[in-house]
């Protein structure tokens, strides 16, 4: 990500300098919308973003999650201004599922503030007039073909974009999904993924929008952790933004340790944003995704494996492929994690 560095301390954490891209012209970068609900891991994947000189973000849209949208706006706000990228503009999401009701808010997992809490000062810089619906249909509109949408939480955005503009779908490059549990248990109950839980109505609408999507699920994401050794390791790095992700993830280790026995974190944000830039550290199986939408199961993802040929039509039948991470190598992709959270 290539921006002008403006000096921001929060709580002495200094940032300073000027990200040079590595392969010239702006044009040749990869042109990327990250839509989000920070959130801890969330934050560090953004973070990750702004440390990647071949990504030109263009903005990041926000919708409830982790935080309810309101509180998602203030912190993608604040992560631009600690990337030294105040100029990235941030459009506010829609407040609640398609359906309507109260949306589902994970603080008991991320803090009241979304970010373990620390409790930083409020943002300078506003967000944008547009909403994020309006701003992805824009920015897809003005680049066909070009904009890879890295989408973090619920899918709610999305699925508006897609309503709104019904060539949205042709026209983004891909769509990278973290969502879903393949044939593995959720985390939010057996059945479902806590961000398509969130909105299995829009998750539905995106999966089977004919978009290039990938979808990387918690099935994939939980093999790749942070244990207390790596995260000592980060704290003790001359990593840009290494002691406030430190501070950040003091909350998150500690919910890991009660909900599943995890002496560490599970990386599931930055998992999603390595299947973006290295998707060679993956392998995927293509098939049509449906979400459930009603029932005890509401939220569950269940991918046809193309392995039988159905006699007749079923809810899967004539709708566009997506691929869904199927293995992932461990030890490379935390690596690159590593990496670029140690970057100084």
């Amino acid at each position: 990500m290539d921006c002008e560095m403006k000096k921001i301390s929060y709580d002495g954490i200094v940032v300073n300098g000027k990200n040079e891209g590595v392969f010239g012209s702006p044009a040749r970068r990869m042109k990327l919308i990250i839509d989000t609900d920070p959130g801890i891991d969330d934050s560090m994947a953004i973070l990750m973003a702004f440390q990647s000189p071949e990504l030109e973000i263009l903005g990041l849209t926000t919708v409830f999650g982790n935080v309810a949208t309101e509180d998602a706006t203030r912190n993608a706000l604040l992560l631009c201004e600690i990337a030294g990228c105040p100029d990235v503009p941030v459009a506010e999401g829609s407040p609640e599922p398609l359906k309507g009701g109260r949306p589902r808010v994970a603080d008991f997992v991320h803090g009241s503030d979304g970010l373990g809490n620390i409790f930083l000062p409020p943002p300078k810089t506003k967000k944008s007039e547009k909403s994020a619906s309006e701003f992805l249909v824009e920015k897809v509109s003005k680049y066909p073909g070009e904009v890879s949408i890295l989408a973090l939480g619920p899918l709610t955005n999305l699925a508006l974009a897609i309503k709104r503009d019904s060539t949205f779908a042709s026209k983004v490059k891909n769509i990278i999904v973290l969502g879903g549990a393949f044939f593995a248990l959720g985390n939010v109950n057996p059945a479902a993924e806590a961000n398509i839980y969130g909105d299995p109505e829009a998750a539905d609408v995106v999966f089977t929008s004919g978009a290039n999507i990938v979808v990387v699920g918690i099935n994939i994401t939980t093999q790749v952790k942070m244990t207390d050794d790596d995260l000592l390791e980060l704290k003790q790095s001359k990593g840009k933004h290494a002691q406030l992700l430190s501070n950040m993830c003091k909350f998150y280790r500690d919910w890991h340790v009660k909900s599943d026995g995890v002496y560490g974190i599970f990386l599931h944000d930055p998992v999603s944003f390595v299947a973006l830039v290295r998707p060679d550290l993956f392998t995927y199986k293509k098939g049509v995704v449906r979400v459930e939408t009603q029932g005890i199961c509401v939220g569950h993802t269940l991918l046809d494996q193309g392995l039988k040929r159905w006699n007749g039509s079923n809810p899967w039948t004539g709708y566009s492929p997506v691929s869904v991470a199927w293995t992932v190598n461990v030890d490379e992709v935390l690596k690159y994690i590593k990496k670029l959270l140690m970057k100084p």
